[in-house]
């Protein structure tokens, strides 16, 4: 029997699965930033305001919160949504999570390991989502 058509994955609900996955990515995404500050120069970019060739403004800084907030969000999200807005949310935003991800490119080793492993996790929540069945 399909454990995530049971509703249950190793003794966990789907709800509480999805959840944690998104802690996960988040985690991954906050470090992977975080990270970036022990790269040569990159203060030194910061402080000019122009970081890998790109002018740091309020509208970016803006995007930048925004797109933070959406895997914050469905940690929450993922416990409190009914069944069927709850698995289509993390659907789309899973996969549209992923195309960021992409979109914001590799500059070195560490962005593609933690790009890979957020992909992955990423791409799990999509699938445990599509394959969630109410009982």
């Amino acid at each position: 029997m399909n454990m995530i058509a049971s509703n249950k994955t190793i003794g966990m609900d789907v709800k509480a699965l999805l959840s944690t996955l998104w802690i996960f990515v988040l985690f991954n995404m906050i470090f992977r930033d975080l990270h970036e500050f022990g790269r040569p120069g990159f203060l030194e970019e910061i402080m000019t305001g122009i970081v890998n060739g790109v002018q740091i403004t309020e509208e970016l800084m803006l995007l930048g919160g925004i797109m933070a907030e959406v895997p914050i969000s469905m940690v929450l999200l993922s416990r409190v949504l009914k069944y069927r807005v709850n698995r289509w949310a993390n659907i789309m935003v899973g996969a549209i999570t992923i195309a960021f991800v992409i979109n914001n490119g590799v500059k070195d080793l560490d962005d593609i390991f933690f790009a890979a492993i957020e992909i992955v996790a990423l791409a799990l929540i999509v699938w445990c989502a599509w394959k969630w069945r109410k009982q």
